[in-house]
């Protein structure tokens, strides 16, 4: 099974031993972003995983390369090309103080490359698997419209599409990105995560935020799940539910759709060591799970467990192991492995 990702990987820059960045005098440096992350994790499970994006020509260039080749990433269809690379600033929350993120991606080589004459029939065609981000469609009207490209040709070669809405309010606002990754979601067969998108009901639009609390009931979940699947007919839907104890200590279960059921994992507590990724960990390990023909109630403890072990993790990626992630899937011992 042969999977790909398109995304925008970003320099991550983020003060040590939670240090505020108002404050600190150096910055840790890594890379990250949201579909990087997905590959990465798959890649580190044995999924074989390759990456499209577009990077600065420069040694900035070469070493994100690096970075995903030593993670068993292919990066053959990366463009490299003039311009500059994204950035995003990470201040690690603890105790009562959140994680702040704070984005200087405005004008990447990403954002602002013309993809008109990106073949993407040549490039998907090879591949049995696609998974997208919103966050790619909120950067400009370009990565939209590489976006809406990937989709049709996903559909004509047969390829299974997952897809995290992914909303950033600091990108784009509710609005929009309702009405443009709604147009998505007839291509899409896996959605993980259900916000924004238009449902419909006796009444007309709506919005499925307005059917949920924050912290949903089975019953909640199931009547929205089951909206979703009437509308766009997909094969699997997913979503996490956080419990913020404070900014180093959550729970965290997640809900999952497929065949007309729904399933609720368990709840399982953890103290965070770096928050950032956990969702893409989620959408990493639900993947995994699907490609390995995993249960359906597997499928959703697996992802949980993988997005929880993410948590205990530095760096936007959850670099582990299928064993480590079923030990801590199935309560297996924390003992020190030897």
């Amino acid at each position: 099974m042969k999977f790909i990702t398109i995304g925008e990987i970003l320099l991550r820059l983020s003060p040590p031993n939670y240090e505020k960045i108002m404050t600190t005098h150096n910055l840790i440096m890594n890379y990250g972003g949201a579909e990087a992350n997905v590959a990465v994790s798959l890649a580190n499970l044995g999924v074989d995983s390759t990456y499209f994006t577009v990077i600065p020509d420069s040694d900035l260039g070469k070493s994100t390369i690096s970075y995903l080749r030593s993670n068993d990433v292919h990066t053959k269809h990366i463009i490299k090309t003039d311009g500059r690379m994204g950035i995003y600033y990470l201040e690690e929350g603890v105790s009562v103080r959140s994680s702040q993120v704070i984005y200087d991606r405005t004008n990447s080589a990403f954002s602002e490359y013309d993809y008109t004459d990106v073949d993407m029939d040549e490039i998907l065609k090879d591949y049995d698997w696609l998974h997208l981000s919103g966050i790619t469609s909120a950067l400009s009207y370009n990565c939209r419209r590489l976006i809406a490209k990937a989709l049709k040709s996903a559909k004509k070669f047969g390829l299974t599409v997952s897809f995290d809405p992914n909303y950033r309010k600091s990108l784009w606002s509710f609005d929009t990105a309702r009405d443009v990754l709604s147009t998505y979601l007839p291509y899409v067969d896996v959605l993980i995560g259900i916000e924004p998108i238009h449902v419909y009901n006796e009444d007309g639009v709506t919005d499925v935020k307005d059917g949920l609390t924050m912290q949903p009931s089975f019953e909640e979940m199931d009547k929205v799940f089951r909206a979703i699947d009437k509308q766009y007919h997909m094969k699997a839907i997913a979503r996490t539910v956080r419990f913020a104890h404070s900014g180093s200590n959550n729970s965290l279960k997640a809900y999952y759709y497929t065949n007309g059921k729904t399933y609720e994992s368990k709840l399982i507590n953890f103290d965070i060591v770096d928050r950032v990724g956990g969702g893409d960990a989620f959408s990493s390990g639900l993947i995994y799970a699907l490609l390995d023909n995993m249960e359906p109630q597997e499928v959703i403890d697996f992802a949980v467990a993988s997005s929880v072990m993410k948590h205990s993790i530095h760096g936007d990626t959850n670099i582990t192991s299928r064993a480590a992630i079923m030990n801590l899937m199935k309560d297996g011992s924390h003992d020190i492995q030897r």
